[in-house]
């Protein structure tokens, strides 16, 4: 199967005492269990939209709020393949992974401007502030390449500010 990458943007959020917020995926279902039910937000690229403007649009869509700062970028488009089993399911059938561009935000609200339930399909239906480093274990297997980069490359971002 010869797919291509679906453009995407990805947001790791930081608080102001540097911790990254984390989203459980509604469709995991899993507590605090198996890897893979916490990811940071991201999403789509829409034809001939920036990628800066696409992060803030994708946040307010998933987690109800864009009050962020870019603080920095990934200077990479990272990619991610998908496994066999979800080729031809996920990501709609048409893509086999993902190619993203990964920005650090500064969240410049409060917590209670968080809203997962404004979106009629939520995708996420539980989020928490966590520790950068520990990214890469929440990941599903198939991501977590990708954050154990971020962990490494924001590191600067995870600090208190």
């Amino acid at each position: 199967m010869d797919l291509p990458y679906r453009p995407c943007v990805g947001a790791a959020l930081f608080n102001r005492e540097g911790l990254v917020l984390v989203a459980r995926r509604a469709d995991l279902p899993n507590a605090e269990g198996a890897p893979g039910g916490w990811q940071l937000p991201q999403g789509g690229i829409d034809a001939a939209e920036d990628p800066a403007l696409a992060v803030f649009r994708e946040l307010k869509e998933e987690i109800g709020t864009d009050a962020a700062i870019i603080l920095g970028e990934h200077p990479a488009w990272l990619s991610y393949d998908l496994p066999p089993e979800l080729l031809g399911k996920a990501l709609g059938g048409r893509y086999r992974g993902q190619r993203q561009k990964w920005f650090a935000l500064g969240f410049t609200g409060r917590d209670e401007e968080i809203r997962l339930d404004l979106d009629p399909h939520p995708e996420f239906d539980a989020w928490r502030w966590a520790p950068l480093a520990g990214l890469p274990e929440m990941a599903v297997g198939f991501k977590r390449a990708i954050y154990e980069v971020l962990a490494r490359d924001f590191a600067r971002y995870a600090v208190p500010r």
